[in-house]
Parts: C-alpha cells; structure tokens; sequence
C-alpha cells in the first residue's frame, strides 16, 4: 500500500496471513442440522448464481460448523475451501472501532475529543467527536455508497486523498442530529488511531486484536489482491456472466474495508465478543450500546455495528462489500451464537440469504422481514423505463452522471440486453427502499417475473442525474 499521510506516517505493511492459516475447525454440528445448513446454502447459491460461500457457525461460544460451498475460482476451477480468505469489506469497521477503544482505555484518547484535535483541517473538525464518527452521525457525506468500482477508483489513493476530497465538504446535516452511513468516517477513524498509536492501523490491529485472538488467517485486501490459493470475485452487469471484479486501486478501503480472512477467523472474534475477552466492560458497553441522536431518537448502530433485537434477542451485525465480494456477521451475545457467510460476488444478496434460511436451524426464532418504505410513483416509471431500454439495449446517458455513463460500456449494454430481454415485462415493479447515503438518494426496486425475481438498485444525485443502476438477482 502506497501512502503519503499526514504526521510523517510510513505507509502500513500488509497483514498478511501465516502459513498455517486459520486453525482447522473440528465440525461438531449435529448431522441433521448440518445437512439442512448444507442444503440452504446449495439453495441460495443455486437461485442466485453466486460463485461460492464459506460459513462458520458459533453455538454454546464454540464453533461449531466451518464449512465452504460452490467453486472459489470458475476457470481455472477451484473449489472453496473453508481456510480460505475471502474479502469481508465494511464488517472491517468493527476492528477499526475496538482499536480506538484500546486507545481510549491507554489513555491516549477520548470518544468525545473532537476530531479537531487530531485532524484539524477537517470540515466543522471542532464540532464533531470520535464518537460521532464512529457511529455514523458525524454528517461527514461517504466517499463510496455505490455497488460498483467507478473508475475514479482504479487508481490508487491514500487516507489523505479521500479526506480532501469528502471530509472537506460541506457536511450532509449537523453534528449527531442524523444517522447516515458515510465510509468516510472510517478513514477519519483510522488516521486518528495511527496518529494516536504512532504505528500504522494494521500493525496495531495485528498486535493487539488478532494476535491475541488468534486470527493467523488475516490479509490486507486492500494492498493486493487475494493470493492465488483464495477465491476471485466476480461480478455481472445485470444477469449476465459472471465477470473477474475489477480491484480497487491501494488505499481506497484503508480502516472502512481492508480485511479479508476466512470465516472460522472472524468467528473467533464473534467469541471474543460473546465472552468479552479482549476489551474493557466499559468499552464494550460503549461499542454496542445504541448511540441516540440529539432528538433523542435510536440509531439502531452502536460503534461500528448495527445494534438491536430479533424476536427479543439482542443482536450484533453487520454486513460488507467491497468489489468482486459480500460478507454477513451476525452475532447474538447473549445466545452465545453468531453466524458468519462470506460469498465471492458483489452487489449481491446471498450472504444475507444464506444467513436468514440458517438462523432457525441454530436458534429456534426467525428474522422479521424488513419494513419497506413507501413506494414513490414517479421513481418506479423512471426506473421502468430504464429497465425496459436496457432489455432492449438502449440507454438515456443524459440521466446519467459521468461515473455512471462510464460504468455502462459496451459490453455491459451488451450484458444488460441479452440477460433481461427474454424476462419479457416484469409482472410488478415495486421500489421497497429509499434512504439518504453519500449525498444522494439511494433506492431499492423489485421485480417480479412469471419464474424470476430481481432487484434494481439506484443511486440519485440531488440534480437527478443517476450515479448507480444496477440489477442484480433476488431471492425470496
């Protein structure tokens, strides 16, 4: 990784995983229950397309089951193995947070010190804290909501760079007053704990997390790319063949998704949660206690992680994407369970799947679905229309913005076309989500088919122009 960072900072070493990998994993899952986890993941990959999985289940604080499915490499084919590292992307951000938890038990630190303190240059840096940067309420606008790699990002950046180009901004509302997810807040977060610590972030995430927990299988995805023993990610436009994900240029995912590993490591750390072994009782309140805006309302995000209960147990989450991959975390502290899906292609929802069909099988409740937002007419024709020009390979680039306009090249119209043409007319086109991210309007349409369902997702500039049209698979 290529860095030129503030405080005379040398640019961090890659984390790299141990020969020996993360230890093997001695399967202790009832055979029944195994076979029904096996058959749910085979499900979801079968409807989805997605290339491969790797799971690992927590019970009683142990683990329990790790094992991985489908193929981590299509040509040459390669089977996925479940020591195999697999990008786990914003899920990163929990790390970030604990390390600037350590900092704060040593003393070198307050959550609520401005950021001023340490970054000065920074938009209103003396009106907001650590805390609020951690918990997403900072108003700091996200350098990267999309679910794809623009091309601005193909070339390699630094913390720096990302934070004069989105950190300087004016911010997308005041201090604490909103909860918006911004990965810029991340970066300012890990150049806090490198100017704090004096070492680079993944130095002191190997020495004083992974170590001690003992996660050998750890890598820095965001230096280079997976050797050549773990899985490629991949990606489509639309529906059509899966494609090798373009990597983003070093620097880019830095403390906001920089890990990958396998997933019986970040099962360890799921433990560590559970048990409460490596920070302070009052750090980890701190971590997963919900962060409440000045109007007194719930953010449902405590310090990196989402924050709630499911059918009365409290519950510890959070998902990641970065290109080519899609991780789900899910962990229920007080159940002593955790459930862990790393997948191999973006902008995809078979992590969250495959999570979801598997959760009654090792905890008798079920996830409640999702409360949609209401449907917003003008936006369903639009994305319509859209859609039904892509079926025919036609597209208005004058609703696009230039990074959009550059993802849909020629090959991607080409991929559009010859994937959703012969779906014919979706039978409904419902918009299921609308929410504020990185200074835009983000929207989630689906689409029902006589045998298919898929999922159109939008990004919207406040000018209208669209920075994001994506379809992608769905499953029930």
């Amino acid at each position: 990784m290529k860095a030129v960072w503030a405080a005379g900072l040398a640019c961090a070493a890659a984390i790299t995983a141990s020969p020996l990998r993360s230890q093997t994993v001695e399967n202790t899952l009832a055979v029944a229950t195994a076979t029904k986890v096996d058959a749910a993941a085979a499900a979801v990959l079968s409807t989805t397309g997605v290339p491969s999985a790797s799971l690992a289940i927590v019970q009683g604080g142990k683990i329990t089951y790790a094992k991985a499915y489908g193929e981590a490499r299509l040509e040459p084919k390669m089977a996925a193995e479940p020591q195999m590292q697999y990008s786990i992307g914003s899920v990163s951000k929990q790390f970030t947070a604990a390390l600037i938890l350590l900092l704060t038990q040593d003393g070198k630190l307050k959550l609520d010190d401005p950021v001023g303190k340490y970054l000065p240059t920074l938009t209103r840096a003396n009106d907001i804290t650590i805390r609020q940067v951690l918990s997403m309420t900072s108003g700091y606008q996200d350098f990267w909501p999309e679910d794809y790699v623009m091309t601005s990002m193909m070339k390699p950046a630094d913390p720096q760079k990302i934070l004069d180009g989105w950190a300087r901004k004016p911010l997308d509302f005041e201090p604490g007053t909103e909860w918006q997810y911004s990965n810029t807040n991340y970066v300012v977060a890990g150049r806090i704990a490198e100017i704090v610590g004096g070492k680079p972030l993944t130095d002191q995430l190997q020495e004083r997390i992974f170590q001690p927990l003992k996660m050998t299988g750890v890598f820095n995805s965001d230096a280079s790319r997976l050797p050549p023993n773990d899985p490629t990610g991949y990606y489509q436009h639309a529906l059509g063949p899966l494609r090798p994900a373009p990597q983003e240029g070093q620097g880019w995912m830095f403390a906001a998704g920089e890990l990958a590993m396998p997933a019986s490591d970040l099962a360890r750390w799921n433990i560590s949660i559970m048990n409460r072994s490596l920070l302070s009782a009052a750090s980890y309140e701190e971590m997963f206690t919900e962060v409440k805006l000045k109007n007194g309302k719930g953010s449902e995000y405590g310090l990196g992680v989402q924050v709630g209960t499911i059918n009365g147990h409290r519950y510890i989450e959070h998902s990641g994407e970065v290109s080519g991959f899609v991780s789900e975390n899910l962990v229920l502290p007080d159940d002593k369970v955790a459930i862990t899906v790393l997948t191999n292609e973006d902008a995809s929802s078979a992590a969250g799947a495959i999570r979801r069909k598997i959760m009654p099988l090792v905890l008798e409740s079920t996830t409640p679905a999702a409360a949609s937002n209401s449907a917003t007419a003008a936006a369903e024709k639009r994305a319509l229309e859209i859609f039904t020009g892509l079926q025919n390979g036609q597209l208005d680039r004058s609703q696009l913005t230039p990074l959009c306009d550059a993802y849909f090249t020629p090959e991607a119209i080409a991929d559009f076309a010859s994937s959703l043409k012969p779906l014919g007319a979706p039978d409904s086109f419902k918009q299921a989500v609308e929410e504020k991210r990185g200074g835009m309007t983000f929207r989630v349409f689906n689409l029902t088919f006589a045998d298919k369902r898929v999922r159109v997702t939008t990004y919207e500039e406040p000018d209208g122009k669209l920075e994001q049209y994506l379809v992608i698979p769905s499953v029930n």
